[in-house]
Parts: C-alpha cells; sequence; structure tokens
C-alpha cells in the first residue's frame, strides 16, 4: 500500500489519527460491496456450541439478511455520495483513489485516463476525506 500522508489538521481540522480512520472505513468499500453481492442467501448450515452463548438473536434469518443488507448500502452509499459532492466530474477517479490501496495519481492517471493535475486530484481527495469526516 502506498504511503498516504495525512492531511493539514489545522487547515481541515481532522487529526492524524481521524484521518486514518476515514482513510480505512473507505478501504474497507470493496469488501462491502463483495459481501452485499453474496449477501442473498438466508438458509445457513446449524452451528453446532453455539447454544449457551448469550441470548439468540431477535428476529428472522430474512429480517436478519435484511438489516444487514441495509447497513451495507447506506455505508457504500455515503462514501459514494461523498465522492460525487466533492467532484461531479471526478467523482469515479476519487472513490477508485480513496478504496483501494493501489490506485495511485499516477496509476489514475495513466491507466485510468484521469483527466487532471496532481494538484487538483489531491486537493480534491483531502476535500473528500473532509466531507465525509462531516458525515459520519
Amino acid at each position: 500500500m502506498p504511503d498516504t500522508r495525512p492531511i493539514n489538521e489545522k487547515k481541515y481540522n481532522i487529526s492524524k489519527h481521524r484521518f486514518l480512520e476515514l482513510k480505512h472505513h473507505c478501504m474497507q468499500y470493496q469488501e462491502w460491496r463483495r459481501e452485499l453481492a453474496t449477501l442473498t442467501d438466508t438458509v445457513k448450515a446449524i452451528e453446532y456450541g453455539k447454544e449457551g452463548q448469550g441470548s439468540p438473536p431477535q428476529g428472522s434469518a430474512t429480517e436478519q439478511l435484511a438489516i444487514k443488507r441495509v447497513e451495507l448500502e447506506q455505508k457504500c452509499k455515503t462514501i459514494e455520495q461523498t465522492a460525487i459532492e466533492t467532484d461531479a466530474e471526478l467523482y469515479q477517479w476519487i472513490l477508485e483513489g480513496v478504496t483501494s490501496d493501489y490506485a495511485t495519481y499516477r496509476y489514475l492517471r495513466d491507466a485510468k485516463g484521469m483527466p487532471c493535475g496532481d494538484q487538483k486530484y489531491y486537493r480534491t481527495r483531502r476535500k473528500f476525506y473532509w466531507l465525509l469526516d462531516q458525515k459520519i
């Protein structure tokens, strides 16, 4: 994973640790997307050895599945909407840049055809994290 420098705490009022929290929140985006794609079946095998461990979950398996899917969709939508709010023209590259560990500026420019310079990209990415901090 390339090194990512934390954003200026004085300018954006986001501490180094809060920035890392936001960054790692975004890095889970691909996992959430995969889970949404595979989380469709409510039929599960019986788990033996779990009988006496606390109270059973409330609701049916279908209700639990629906709740889990809604939570994951909301998390993904928050990241996607923040990227769109940040810059409607660059949102697809910003989204890829903040949700994957391989997407550096050079990769996004050369392989994906991002139509902006490095200063604009980094400024937009910082704005993304600032907006995301306001939402979560």
